[in-house]
């Protein structure tokens, strides 16, 4: 075989450079009878020898030193130096049995030709392995980085991995505050709270942060670090590696960077290495924020869910309410509602949701009496495309949709006999099908219904199934109506009061005694959401800074409901006093102000008419014809 074809077979065999040399180097010194032969490397300014036939190596530096200057081979008595063409500083130093002559020379000339075209095959195969093995490295700690969701446990684990993979002291990631031009660098060892704040100039972080080129400090070049970072991390720097953190659209989020390689210095490949991974650190960043938004506004959501579904009041029957929603909200036990119109049953589904473990998941809330029986199925348990004439999509049902979180159903009562056992049959099985289609989705939903109907009563009739009612009546929760909860109706009407009010931008009004007065003696027909709606307009429609019984009486009067004109606990002369005054109020109205006209409609004279709103205490300015 012949010598090149040798050297060659060792090119192709050796794992590394190491290996390389230590097959090719005896190979060579038989060739040309040396007594030791050694490849030696400049380092800025020292002789390190990679690989040597004998132990120790006698360096001639005068010697290597021409032979670095002048190139080609180099000799001196016994002794020569050959430089090593494609590969730097890096030369051959033997020493031979005799002088060279020049078929030795020439020979050593060719021997060293083959040895570098040799070489740079292992090292581009060795640099290729190395390259694989540290993006396999980077590609699992990428992976790693991508399943940690908490901002501050994936600064750590960044740091640690960097300094891991590339061999060095320190990390630390910086994230560019540009509002406030600063840099704020974690995890920062040894500095209260572990966290680095510096102007966003200071140092080599904020060169490569303005100019998004990465920077390297070695051992030689110490004037660009900042040491007052060193002083207040209490560290030394001595070698440096800092490169861009780049985010999504090229937008500069800060710099990566890696302090005191733990031998040697930091190079082209550990760059290299460092701008992949600060790459992928980029992206774990921008996912973990972002995750941590959704989350807090979910969070958000939920204590604002949970705040408006406070329940307002102090009564006997709202504190055992309290009570028993405290008891039942972390359970998954079926809950039924009962309660006239407007006592807050959606409310109280709301409170129940919120102060369970499912308060971050969905509150999804029906109206059954509103699903038309061809509706309802699709609306609750979904549709695939083409299940019906205007099924242009696939839809999610309300279980679908509420599966992990609560699903409230309103008006239970209303629901179809179909629609019942249909229901029914979800609840028992937790299991949905969509319309048109056949595949069981499972579905995890909470369930509460609410009616303000009598359903003892329905299933005695046969209105309502006995089975759904027994399924949906676990715990039952009777909402008494706002009548009867005499104490609260103030404390109600303030609270509403001011919430409609710091939406509308002005200082709450208070009420008079009389206007207390006259909330206490109306009946409610309405409940509380009466109650808030009247709060709703007077926070908006009214100008003073009291709520007087005049302006209580103009809003609560809805036509065609004696019930809200007077309190049925009023005396008689004080009812039909109250009656009246109403009852001129409203001809006045229709007749636009026309006294006359009203008068007629009446029955009355005008003058009699006026008479009549005097002794009742009406103001009576004509603002007739």
């Amino acid at each position: 075989m012949a010598l090149d074809q040798t050297i060659l077979q060792a090119a192709i065999r050796s794992q590394d450079l190491a290996e390389f040399w230590e097959v090719v180097l005896p190979i060579i010194a038989r060739e040309v009878r040396c007594h030791s032969l050694a490849v030696v490397r400049s380092d800025k300014g020292e002789w390190i020898v990679d690989a040597s036939t004998r132990p120790k190596t006698d360096l001639a530096a005068d010697l290597l030193a021409e032979g670095l200057d002048r190139g080609g081979i180099v000799t001196s008595g016994n002794a020569f130096v050959a430089l090593i063409p494609q590969a730097g500083d890096l030369l051959l130093l033997g020493e031979l049995e005799s002088a060279p002559t020049p078929k030795v020379k020439a020979r050593l000339e060719e021997l060293v030709m083959e040895t570098s075209l040799a070489r740079t095959l292992v090292e581009e195969r060795e640099r290729d392995r190395s390259r694989i093995e540290r993006l396999q490295a980077i590609l699992d700690i990428a992976a790693q980085w991508n399943r940690t969701l908490k901002m501050e446990e994936l600064l750590h684990t960044m740091a640690e991995a960097s300094t891991r993979l590339l061999n060095a002291e320190r990390a630390s990631i910086f994230l560019w505050d540009r509002a406030n031009k600063m840099l704020v660098g974690r995890p920062a060892l040894g500095v209260e709270g572990g966290e680095l704040r510096i102007a966003d100039t200071t140092g080599i972080v904020g060169q490569v942060v303005h100019s998004g080129q990465p920077a390297r400090v070695d051992r030689h070049e110490q004037d660009e670090i900042d040491r007052g970072v060193d002083k207040k991390l209490g560290f030394h720097t001595r070698t440096l590696l800092c490169v861009p953190l780049v985010g999504g659209q090229g937008r500069m989020l800060g710099a990566f960077e890696l302090i005191n390689k733990l031998e040697g210095e930091f190079t082209d490949t550990d760059e290299e290495a460092l701008i992949e991974l600060a790459g992928h650190a980029a992206i774990a960043l921008e996912n973990t924020h972002e995750h941590e938004q959704l989350v807090k506004v979910r969070n958000q959501a939920a204590d604002e869910g949970k705040q408006g579904s406070q329940l307002i009041g102090n009564c006997s029957a709202i504190e055992a309410l309290r009570s028993t929603i405290r008891r039942v909200s972390n359970t998954d036990l079926a809950v039924l509602i009962l309660g006239e119109n407007g006592t807050g049953k959606e409310v109280v589904s709301k409170r129940i949701h919120y102060l369970s473990a499912r308060r971050n998941e969905p509150f999804v809330a029906v109206n059954c009496a509103a699903l038309t029986e061809t509706l309802l199925e699709s609306e609750l348990f979904g549709h695939e495309k083409g299940a019906f004439t205007d099924a242009h999509e696939t839809r999610q049902g309300k279980f679908e949709l509420a599966s992990g979180g609560t699903l409230f159903l309103d008006e239970i009562g209303d629901m179809s006999l179909s629609g019942q056992a249909k229901l029914l049959r979800v609840l028992e099985e937790k299991v949905v099908v969509r319309v048109g289609g056949s595949l069981p989705i499972h579905t995890d939903a909470r369930v509460i219904a609410a009616t303000n109907q009598k359903l003892a009563e329905l299933v005695r009739s046969k209105k309502f199934r006995e089975d759904l009612y027994f399924r949906l009546n676990v715990v039952t929760l009777d909402l008494p109506p706002l009548r009867d909860r005499a104490d609260d109706i103030v404390m109600l009407a303030e609270h509403f009061l001011q919430e409609f009010c710091l939406k509308a931008r002005r200082r709450p009004p208070a009420f008079t005694a009389a206007a207390r007065k006259r909330l206490l003696k109306h009946n409610w027909p309405g409940n509380v959401r009466e109650l808030r709606n009247l709060m709703e307009r007077i926070a908006y429609l009214s100008q003073e800074d009291k709520v007087d019984v005049d302006e209580l009486a103009f809003i609560l009067s809805p036509s065609g409901d004696d019930s809200a004109m007077f309190s049925l606990d009023l005396p008689l002369p004080d009812a039909t006093k109250r009656f009246q005054i109403e009852y001129i109020k409203k001809h006045i109205e229709r007749s636009r102000g026309s006294m006359t006209e009203a008068a007629e409609r009446l029955g009355l004279h005008r003058s009699n008419l006026y008479r009549k709103m005097k002794q009742l205490g009406m103001p009576t300015t004509d603002q007739d014809d």
